[in-house]
């Protein structure tokens, strides 16, 4: 609760004109929304009749005469916006001028919320140090990294969440389809804030195709066709803002140098081995190795669902030739997320059975 105080203070002097570009964008996509409604999914530059991306250019110096930046140009020949529509959504629900701070703070209080759930399911004091520390650097990250950009605060109130119903579904309530779908509609909600964040749901699918091809019953298969239908209807803000300013929901709007193929960089790699996503990374291998061994039932299963996750998130982002400070944080934190609640639901539930199994025996 301090750290959390301690952000609240930190979050009310931020500015919002900073002087990076994606904030601009961001912001502009806000206003689009503000002053369009739902209309502000076509992000074309031309639809600036107020001047207000001119003036956010103006405001952090950026050049008069160059194409504004984060609009690169579609194959229809329009300069939109490339980034998906649902951060800017979220900013939008705030008033102009007073967008990005109370952003962050909604987020740390969902994610803070789940970190005291996380203590509330704890059973001993080292489970509560436990879920206690590893809730305290969640609040931590809320400032750095995920400052460095507005996509990330989202991103990781809804990796809590996900990873809370993800350890829930497999460990308590495995035959229920609504967590299924709650899980999917989630990811697919976070794919509005993060293109990438489309890869969070690698994992999901490996376990869920598995699971149907080693059963084969009806059960399985409409679990996994749940799950499909949720993340799709999820995911329909920017599959709707690709056909308007793309041409089509699967073109991206995004330019060539960001959709580049993957190759083995040790420079990058190396940019990563002194990141703090490093050390992250670490965690959330080390926790999920951790629970495959001491796992049993639906927490093993968590630990296999979230290696799959784990292992596809990384290839990829680890063979990107960009380097950010927060490209694996969104599967890091799904990751240690869901291996904490896993291990607290296990344990908790074992906890609850001991005096049940000893009255039985007396």
């Amino acid at each position: 609760m301090l750290i959390l105080a301690s952000n609240i203070r930190t979050m009310s002097h931020w500015t919002e004109a900073r002087g990076v570009y994606d904030d601009v964008c961001y912001l502009r996509q806000a206003h689009l929304f503000q002053l369009y409604g739902i209309s502000g999914l076509d992000t074309d530059v031309s639809r600036d009749g107020d001047g207000f991306l001119q003036s956010k250019l103006k405001e952090i110096g950026f050049p008069e005469g160059r194409v504004a930046p984060c609009h690169p140009p579609a194959r229809n020949g329009k300069y939109v916006l490339q980034y998906p529509p649902g951060t800017g959504f979220l900013l939008a629900l705030f008033p102009q001028g007073h967008q990005v701070v109370p952003l962050y703070v909604s987020a740390s209080l969902i994610v803070c919320g789940f970190a005291l759930l996380g203590i509330a399911y704890a059973r001993s004091l080292f489970a509560v140090v436990t879920a206690g520390v590893f809730g305290a650097l969640a609040l931590y990250l809320m400032i750095n990294p995920a400052k460095a950009s507005y996509s990330i605060a989202p991103t990781m109130a809804i990796c809590a969440a996900a990873g809370y119903l993800t350890a829930l579904w497999l460990t308590t309530i495995k035959h229920n389809m609504w967590p299924v779908a709650l899980i999917g509609l989630l990811l697919g909600l976070s794919v509005n804030f993060r293109l990438p964040n489309l890869f969070l749901v690698a994992g999901y699918v490996l376990f869920l195709g598995v699971a149907f091809l080693w059963s084969r019953t009806a059960a399985t298969f409409a679990r996994g066709l749940v799950f499909g239908i949720a993340f799709v209807v999820g995911m329909a803000p920017t599959l709707i803002a690709n056909a308007i300013n793309a041409g089509s929901p699967f073109r991206t709007t995004y330019g060539s140098e960001d959709a580049l193929a993957p190759e083995v960089n040790l420079e990058i790699l190396g940019q990563y081995l002194h990141d703090m996503q490093f050390v992250l990374m670490l965690l959330a291998i080390g926790s999920t190795a951790w629970l495959l061994r001491i796992g049993k039932g639906g927490a093993r299963q968590v630990a296999f669902l979230v290696a799959g996750n784990l292992l596809v998130n990384l290839v990829f982002f680890l063979s990107h030739p960009i380097f950010t400070p927060y490209y694996v944080l969104p599967v890091t934190m799904l990751s240690a997320w869901s291996v904490c609640f896993a291990n607290l639901m296990q344990s908790a539930e074992t906890g609850e059975r001991a005096p049940l199994d000893q009255a039985i025996r007396a």
